[in-house]
């Protein structure tokens, strides 16, 4: 099981994603997936959950705090969530981001957060104000390690910078948009940054808004609020890629979205992946691909599909 680098946090290598609870999936069902993720992986490493304040103003959290409540269940879960811009006319500012942390420890239903992010970068605050404010909360108990989530490489590397000659939290990894389909916004300067820097990498949209699911095809009509994202991605690549990803999920009986995954999680420096279902049924596609071991051939076949 993977370790977040720079952190004592050991968790699963599947990060589920929070952002439909209260959102596709209402309370029994969010309770409903969260207890069947919990329940499916070696207990020797933590669940790790990932909401942010922006995912249904507070719904997300208030849902996944109500489901740790209820199971008591904190103590083993590592809850990532992010200070998120929504209406602020600077998000990243000491004061929003104090009202923010203590919002989300409301809705949350602890003492602390265990991840916590910038979940977009705010060019309207002096880098030194936000890391300050973030050292503030980490000093206090209230967090335990921050994060940069939808960063560039450039503000990365300064943030970074501004930690260490400040003396204060440094971010321990990197939130950021990466998949199959997605490759050249990560693969360069900013996956440079990460490693060079020893950051973790958490990728969201780690299925392409569901298009690596196999649902989306030419002529085709998907019953979800996500069909039109995915639908962009329907054309002569995502063809090839989806032929690829069935290839190899045939050769090992488990479903595409595992494949898709389980590729992402191989990539240097990924800690996980983070992916959502708005049902068990969707969850249950995804979870085999921690059991799942590509051979180089097949991540091959996955590459040069994806190039």
């Amino acid at each position: 099981m993977p370790q977040l680098p720079g952190t004592d946090l050991t968790v699963r290598d599947l990060c589920l994603g929070g952002n439909v609870f209260g959102w596709t999936a209402d309370e029994p069902t969010s309770f409903a997936i969260l207890d069947r993720y919990a329940d499916a992986a070696p207990s020797t490493a933590a669940p790790f959950v990932d909401t942010a304040e922006s995912y249904g103003r507070g719904e997300s959290e208030r849902i996944l705090g109500a489901w740790m409540a209820s199971r008591g269940s904190r103590d083993r879960v590592v809850v990532a969530t992010k200070a998120s811009p929504l209406e602020k006319e600077h998000p990243l500012s000491a004061r929003e981001i104090s009202a923010a942390a203590e919002r989300s420890l409301r809705n949350l239903g602890t003492d602390r957060i265990d991840v916590y992010y910038a979940h977009y970068d705010d060019g309207t605050t002096p880098l030194e104000e936000t890391l300050d404010a973030f050292d503030v909360l980490v000093r206090a108990g209230k967090v335990r390690y921050i994060a940069a989530s939808n960063y560039s490489a450039a503000r990365l590397a300064e943030a970074l910078d501004t930690s260490e000659k400040r003396g204060v939290a440094r971010f321990t990894a990197l939130q950021t948009h990466y998949n199959l389909m997605e490759r050249a916004g990560f693969e360069g300067e900013l996956r440079d940054v990460a490693r060079e820097r020893g950051l973790g990498v958490l990728p969201y949209f780690g299925l392409a808004r569901g298009f690596l699911t196999g649902k989306y095809r030419q002529g085709e009509r998907v019953d979800s609020p996500r069909a039109e994202g995915a639908g962009r991605y329907v054309g002569e690549k995502g063809d090839r890629v989806l032929a690829a990803l069935a290839q190899v999920a045939g050769e090992h009986g488990v479903p595409v979205p595992a494949v898709a995954l389980r590729w992402l999680a191989d990539q240097p420096g990924v800690v996980a992946p983070i992916a959502s279902g708005r049902s068990v049924e969707q969850l249950a596609d995804l979870l085999p691909m921690q059991d799942l071991a590509h051979a180089d051939d097949e991540l091959q076949v996955l590459n040069d599909a994806s190039a």
